[in-house]
């Protein structure tokens, strides 16, 4: 039996956390930063920690609108949305020192989308064996730092960059 410590997700999984209602993203900027995870608030998207993170430090940008898609969004907020998945970039780059990224859009629920009607793109940090024998044959990611921590983290580093 496999057991691992994520202290972050019990409040979650007992509906104490962010109960979405509707749309998780459309559901999210209605709480307060902290408890919602939240790094940073734009004009029209903000980043948000993923709470299932397959990587310390992945962020999730979306639209503060409900968009299906890319196609879906005005210019001016896609654009947005690019650009803070950049600024993030950087700041993941010297917050973190990872050695690579993935960085993508999952949309639909048959491109892997679990949140299949809102738009967000993922930023994730990669390390060079962070798909290690744990993650192949466990089928588990091990999470050094707890939510929070990130949080504080990439918010202060976007807060100095800014």
């Amino acid at each position: 039996m496999e057991a691992l410590f994520t202290p972050w997700r019990a409040a979650y999984l007992a509906g104490g956390g962010v109960d979405p209602g509707g749309c998780l993203f459309c559901e999210l900027p209605k709480h307060d930063d902290a408890e919602a995870l939240l790094v940073m608030r734009g004009r029209l998207a903000y980043a948000v920690l993923n709470r299932y993170p397959y990587t310390n430090g992945h962020v999730l940008i979306a639209p503060f609108a409900h968009r299906s898609g890319l196609d879906d969004m005005p210019a001016d907020e896609r654009h947005e949305v690019v650009d803070l998945a950049a600024r993030f970039e950087a700041i993941l780059r010297v917050t973190y020192r990872p050695h690579g990224f993935n960085a993508g859009l999952n949309l639909g629920r048959s491109a892997g989308a679990g949140v299949e009607h809102h738009a967000h793109l993922h930023i994730v940090p990669r390390w060079d064996g962070d798909t290690n024998f744990l993650t192949v044959l466990g089928g588990t990611r091990t999470i050094p730092e707890d939510l929070p921590t990130t949080r504080a983290r990439l918010a202060a580093a976007f807060a100095r960059a800014s």
